[in-house]
């Protein structure tokens, strides 16, 4: 790619990432002088700011985000910039907050990170913005979009800082420039998701004592990605999250309790006096107990991990479609895997949630993320629609008519992109009707309420066609 243009170039990688060509994507980078070796990973943790930095400072008006693997290089990092910013006098008094992560320190002109979606903020899981004011009860945030929101803490506390974030929760996100950190557990898809966040430019850093050289890292960041371990899925413990979100770390209350026994222990025992000789006193017989393994609780668990497994690669499909280029070999056998893994737990699972997902795909985000509260629930309104014919025709109906008057005010307003994409969410709705013929018969009795006044004889899904004039789609869903 020498002598490309810089734009052409990222397009290239960025495809080239995308289809496991991982080399070719870091040495057109390393050519382009945005690869950086340094002989440890704390020394290029230190060179990484400081590029990050420096650039800051030249180009305040530009987005930025620093990505790694993992979340104790976040905070490090995290905790890195802030000290560049406190140095210069760019933070205000620092304020302790209680986010659900645990207790962080906020200031004035601090980034910030949204870990939720909050639809009355009108904040997504991956949102930027900067502090505006801070106090231990309420936060003022300017968006990255301009926008100003102000919310109470005890009402919505998933923030952290967001200068650095792990590669993870980076999808989805676009940013003029990024800043990435190796490290060893990173693979192809880590490098695909880090290396594909920027429309400028992007800085990849390593340490010699991960990587011996450029071909070590090449080789790890091409690797396939590894399947989900069970550990992945394990559930926080509530009583640790709430100690820890109010400054209470378990490592400092067992040193407590530690320091206490001896006293304790000395108080229990005074004044008491213990015979010379010495009986012996058999073993007591301890009856082994009996675990019982509850079924039930064992498949809910296994339906949750699926859930996430399948949701993550759903959200990897929308990364991809996001950044405009095609899905990888990998990503839709993953997918392929991810769909009968959930279909063996839970049939119709994966159908049902991609029905979910096609309608919110925000969800497919924070499933993604271990929190599938709000995917189950709509995971669950598609099973109820999918399996109650009545609703699902009440369902098109609705539908169907929302769609036909959009479209009458978009020609009206000469909107003609509206109005094609309007036209084609018809299309693929009466094309859906071929493969769902229980619908279709209950629809038949309906015709007037979609618009067809008299019966030309054709299947329903033909006739809308041809009664509206529309050309029949390829159905919704995730294209694979």
């Amino acid at each position: 790619m020498t002598g490309a243009k810089p734009l052409q170039v990222q397009r290239d990688a960025t495809r080239q990432l995308a289809t496991g060509r991982t080399g070719l994507a870091i040495a057109a980078y390393d050519e382009r002088g945005m690869v950086h070796a340094a002989a440890t990973r704390e020394a290029a943790r230190g060179e990484l700011i400081e590029r990050w930095d420096r650039e800051r400072q030249a180009s305040p008006g530009h987005t930025r985000i620093i990505l790694t693997h993992t979340n104790d290089e976040v905070r490090a990092l995290n905790e890195a910039a802030r000290e560049r910013l406190r140095a210069r006098h760019e933070l205000g008094e620092e304020v302790s907050i209680a986010a659900e992560r645990g207790k962080r320190q906020f200031a004035s002109g601090d980034r910030i990170m949204f870990l939720r979606n909050e639809r009355e903020l009108s904040v997504k899981n991956g949102t930027l913005g900067t502090v505006e004011e801070v106090t231990p009860q309420r936060m003022m945030v300017r968006v990255d979009d301009g926008r100003s929101l102000a919310f109470d803490l005890k009402d919505y506390a998933h923030v952290d800082h967001g200068y650095a974030a792990t590669i993870h929760k980076a999808q989805g996100i676009t940013v003029d420039r990024a800043h990435v950190l190796a490290t060893p557990g990173m693979d192809s898809h880590g490098a695909y998701v880090a290396l594909s966040r920027h429309r400028d430019s992007v800085a990849l850093h390593y340490g010699q004592d991960d990587f011996a050289d450029e071909g070590k890292l090449v080789s790890t960041l091409s690797r396939e990605r590894g399947k989900d371990m069970a550990s992945d899925y394990a559930r926080a413990d509530p009583a640790q999250a709430f100690a820890e979100r109010r400054g209470i770390t378990f490592r400092e209350r067992v040193a407590e309790i530690i320091r206490k026994v001896p006293e304790k222990v000395r108080g229990m025992f005074d004044g008491l006096r213990f015979p010379s000789t010495k009986v012996d006193v058999p073993e007591p017989v301890v009856p082994e107990r009996k675990v019982v393994e509850d079924p039930e609780a064992e498949l809910r668990r296994a339906r949750t991990r699926a859930l996430i497994r399948h949701a993550r690669a759903v959200d990897d499909i929308f990364a991809a479609q996001h950044a405009g280029i095609a899905r990888s070999a990998e990503q839709i056998q993953e997918l392929t895997d991810a769909r009968k893994a959930f279909e063996e737990v839970r049939p119709y699972g994966w159908r049902d949630a991609e029905a979910a997902y096609v309608k919110h795909p925000e969800l497919a985000q924070e499933a993604a993320d271990g929190e599938v509260r709000r995917a189950v629930g709509a995971l669950q309104r598609e099973t109820a629609l999918r399996t109650d014919p009545q609703r699902r025709a009440d369902r098109f109906v609705e539908r169907w008519q929302e769609l036909r008057k959009n479209s009458e005010r978009q020609y009206r307003d000469a909107d003609m992109s509206g109005y094609k994409a309007t036209r084609s969410a018809m299309g693929d709705m009466a094309k859906s009707l071929q493969r769902d013929p229980q619908l279709e018969s209950i629809l038949a009795s309906r015709k007037a309420e979609l618009g067809i006044s008299f019966d030309t004889g054709r299947r329903l899904g033909a006739e809308l066609a041809f009664t509206h004039g529309i050309d029949l789609g390829r159905g919704r869903g995730l294209g694979i």
